[in-house]
């Protein structure tokens, strides 16, 4: 019965949606108060209703009812509750109910959040993010019925994947997702402005928030992949250039750029088209990824579809919006014109370069990933692009990036002096270069990758915290304390991110040219070295688990006077009848001990891999203190009321 009743839910969301869509758009076009204000109930109805239809699959898995097909192809009696209830979207109807359920999450928000918004853009605004709710529940409803029933239910399941029976990506999809959709909002934002024909400084302040909020849910599902790549599959990596994970990491790219660029139009009222256009393409690459994810062109551990015909219905929902969008932005092309002025030597032309470094950065990435498609349809030919191509071709878009960070950041608006604008920075980039050339001179033999990486994440990081120091103004030591305690939320919040991303990039370099790799033959009770560490492997076993059978092995690591035991695995899921590789990891502030038992051999050794990581941990440690950045920004109360009332033409600033 509550099956049923969360399929009829689904089917009465989507007539809502349609009457979000259409009635407070005409509303709005006809200045109609009463047709407007539908928006708000319609957008609450349709999250409500959502929620009941999530609810029900939900308590379907829980309850193990194998009278509904998803839970018999994506559940097993035996399975831990955690992974039941991830199981609800760990499969392609799941995922997509999660969502459209964000989804509406969103365009609630909207209507709750958005009473400083005019009538008419409000309404607008939730009118567009309810179109996007009827392509997607269209798509669910017809092609992709998450309650369809099975005519003989069986007594049991066949599992959920293995490899997503894991806590990192029991939560990594639903923030993942909160970053895809949520760019939907910058989306409908743009779109409405569009319909308007007005983008100006208001404008930009009410969709900062959205996309900001986006950016950080990206990164931290983000992180949260990369976390479980690197300690789940068992290959050592964090990054692999998978294109699920392009997929994810495109949008966040182009988000980026476009939370720099709505500064520039809120500040300065300039790069109006460019913001808009950027507010297009991030959800663009949203769509695009779940393209991917969902057409079954591309193979990958991260897929979950593997149907053409669905893939068809993606791109027809992104060729619909996205092309719609751009149609209407080149058809208001004449109410974007840009109003501010600036100088070659600016903060407007720091973040201009900004933008074309993250959204050329973005579509190289794009690029890689879609030409083997491209090169298989047209000329009939099997390409790889893997990550000798990414690593090439992205990496110095980042060096670019990282050393413009901190002067733009200190560069003043309209017109700077590049000498007067270093003056802070002379500092930091004497320490940066000093601390990269000290690593350079104390590695032996090693590539110049570690100490370049030492020295931009120094001068990215010390770089925010001069830009920080620089705000407080002149005079007295606690006076200028006291200053920077009363710095807006949004400063401090620019100059955690920008830290974070200094981390991150030092991480990256520092994990890529110092970690040590070992792959040998041992028998049990044999002792081997690798970089210093004494690693014995004392016993391998049969273990029972709840729903697998592992073969655990024990390994005694000595790291000087300390000794530590690690218990790497390779599991069987009998009903899903596929192994995994459990990595056994000894985390370090400094370093990791990363352990993973492979097959057996001849005379009873066994295959052993053997790998010595450091700064691993700072890696997500630099991409949480992102995410926090973005917080403690969101956290400041200029975001929190948005933009105040848009100026009128009657106060002396013209109608555009």
């Amino acid at each position: 019965m509550i099956t049923e009743l969360g399929h009829f839910a689904l089917s009465l969301a989507l007539a809502v949606a349609l009457i979000q869509t259409i009635v407070p758009l005409v509303g709005a076009q006809k200045g109609w108060s009463g047709w407007m204000a539908v928006a708000d109930p319609a957008a609450t109805t349709q999250l409500l209703l959502v929620g009941f239809a999530f609810a029900a699959l939900t308590h379907a898995f829980v309850t193990s009812d194998f009278s509904v097909a998803l839970v018999v192809s994506n559940s097993h009696t035996l399975k831990p509750m955690i992974y039941k209830i991830s199981g609800v979207w760990g499969n392609h109807e799941g995922s997509l109910l999660l969502w459209v359920l964000i989804l509406a999450l969103f365009g609630a928000c909207a209507s709750w959040f958005g009473g400083n918004l005019p009538a008419a853009l409000k309404a607008r605004v939730i009118a567009v993010q309810g179109s996007i709710g009827v392509a997607f529940l269209a798509f669910m409803i017809f092609t992709s019925n998450p309650f369809e029933r099975m005519p003989v239910p069986p007594m049991d399941g066949q599992d959920l994947n293995p490899l997503l029976q894991d806590p990192g990506l029991a939560f990594h999809p639903p923030f993942l997702y909160l970053g895809y959709v949520g760019l939907s909002m910058a989306f409908s934002f743009a779109v409405a402005a569009l319909i308007e024909g007005r983008v100006d400084a208001a404008w930009a302040r009410w969709v900062r928030p959205w996309t900001l909020a986006a950016w950080v849910f990206l990164t931290i599902g983000i992180a949260l992949g990369s976390w479980w790549a690197y300690y789940e599959l068992g290959w050592g990596g964090f990054w692999f250039w998978d294109p699920v994970e392009n997929a994810s990491f495109m949008p966040w790219l182009i988000a980026a750029a476009l939370l720099h660029s709505a500064i520039v139009v809120e500040k300065r009222e300039a790069l109006k088209s460019w913001t808009i256009l950027l507010a297009i393409l991030a959800f663009g690459f949203s769509l695009i990824g779940t393209f991917i994810v969902r057409s079954g062109i591309i193979t990958s551990v991260h897929a979950f579809a593997n149907d053409p015909e669905r893939g068809v219905f993606v791109l027809l929902i992104f060729a619909v919006f996205v092309g719609g969008a751009l149609t209407l932005f080149a058809a208001r092309a004449g109410a974007m014109e840009a109003k501010g002025v600036f100088s070659t030597v600016s903060r407007e032309s720091a973040l201009v370069l900004n933008n074309v470094l993250l959204a050329v950065s973005s579509f190289v990435v794009f690029i890689g990933t879609i030409w083997p498609l491209v090169a298989e349809m047209l000329w009939d030919r099997k390409l790889s692009v893997g990550p000798p191509f990414f690593d090439a071709a992205f990496t110095p878009f980042v060096v670019a990036l990282a050393m413009l960070l901190p002067l733009g950041a200190v560069l003043p608006w309209k017109r700077a002096d590049l000498g007067r604008a270093m003056q802070p920075l002379w500092g930091v980039l004497a320490l940066s270069v000093a601390g990269g050339a000290l690593t350079f001179a104390m590695q032996t033999g090693q590539s110049a990758l570690g100490p370049v990486g030492l020295a931009l994440g120094l001068w990215v990081v010390l770089g925010a915290a001069a830009d920080l120091w620089a705000r407080t103004g002149r005079g007295a030591l606690a006076g200028r304390l006291s200053r920077l305690t009363r710095l807006p939320r949004a400063d401090w919040g620019k100059a955690t991110a920008h830290s974070g991303l200094g981390v991150t990039i030092f991480a990256v370099a520092g994990l890529t040219a110092w970690a040590v790799e070992d792959i040998r033959v041992v028998k049990i009770g044999e002792t081997f070295e690798v970089a210093g560490y004494r690693i014995t492997l004392n016993d391998v076993r049969e273990v029972q688990g709840p729903n697998y059978r592992s073969t655990m092995a024990e390994m005694a690591v000595q790291d000087g006077a300390r000794s530590f035991t690690l218990t790497p695995e390779k599991r069987i899921y009998p009903a899903a009848g596929m192994p995994t590789t459990e990595a056994a990891i000894d985390y370090g502030f400094w370093r990791d001990v990363y352990l993973v038992i492979g097959d057996p051999q001849e005379n009873g050794a066994w295959a052993v891999r053997s790998y010595i990581k450091p700064f691993a941990n700072w890696l997500w440690g630099g991409c949480i203190i992102m995410a926090l950045g973005g917080l403690i920004s969101l956290s400041d109360r200029r975001y929190r009321i948005a933009a105040g009332a848009r100026r009128s033409p009657a106060q002396g600033v013209p109608a555009e």
